[in-house]
């Protein structure tokens, strides 16, 4: 079993080329997800079936929320694993998925951290990924989120190509955001579209902090999720809503 954002040993380096064959979104939202899991929960990683499909359609920290049935979640599953980017754990009871994204794409822990974030949360500005990565990984500084972005922007082809891009400043915007590209080039609309923004009259400060106390609570019942899946399989229960 690995943890983080390792990948496991037996797996081997493809340095996959999303150019030529770039991600659907459902395989981008399974493999952010796994990711994510990874970071967050990992005493339950690798995961079922059950809990990543719970993970991929959650309503927080997602953009767009999806809806994948289980089909779909295990056909993006199939598709990742023929790619090298997803492994499947032996040794359990229940079939369970980790993520390979460090070594078959051949990228830095705090890379993977960026374009994982991005795969689940769209464009973003590199303030914004600071602050959603914190329960991932705690970056020193917006420069250093920025000298990463810029190092995956740049990668030479021989070694896949560019993994992210700069977008234009969105109107009304004071910064520009990044998006990934590993489900090929980015959808025009994104070019122009205005970020989100807070109306209310907080501090920047008391953003930041409301933001943490989310995400806190988020990967709270997140883990508790979890666990209670993991003690459903245990007692041979079923998930509510399922036969």
């Amino acid at each position: 079993m690995t943890s983080d954002l390792q990948a496991p040993s037996n797996g081997r380096p493809r340095g996959h080329d999303f150019q030529q064959r770039p991600l659907s979104l459902a395989e981008a939202r399974v493999l952010g997800t796994l990711m994510e899991k990874a970071r967050t929960v990992p005493d339950s990683y690798p995961l079922t079936l059950n809990t990543l499909v719970t993970g991929c359609n959650q309503k927080s920290s997602r953009e767009p929320v999806m809806n994948l049935a289980d089909a779909a979640v295990l056909e993006a599953l199939d598709a990742l694993r023929a790619l090298h980017l997803v492994l499947e754990s032996s040794g359990s009871r229940v079939t369970r998925y980790e993520h390979n994204f460090m070594r078959a794409v051949a990228v830095p822990e705090q890379s993977a951290v960026l374009l994982g974030m991005l795969m689940l949360r769209g464009p973003q500005t590199a303030g914004e990924l600071r602050l959603n990565t914190e329960r991932w990984y705690k970056f020193l500084d917006i420069a250093s989120v920025d000298a990463f972005l810029e190092e995956l922007q740049d990668r030479s082809d021989d070694k896949g190509g560019a993994l992210v891009v700069k977008l234009p400043r969105a109107p009304g915007a004071r910064e520009q955001r990044w998006a990934h590209l590993l489900c090929g080039p980015v959808d025009a609309a994104l070019l122009t579209q205005a970020p989100q923004t807070a109306t209310s009259a907080a501090t920047e400060d008391e953003l930041i902090n409301l933001t943490r106390r989310v995400a806190t609570l988020e990967n709270t019942v997140a883990a508790l999720q979890d666990q209670l899946q993991n003690l459903n399989e245990q007692l041979g229960l079923s998930q509510p809503g399922q036969p």
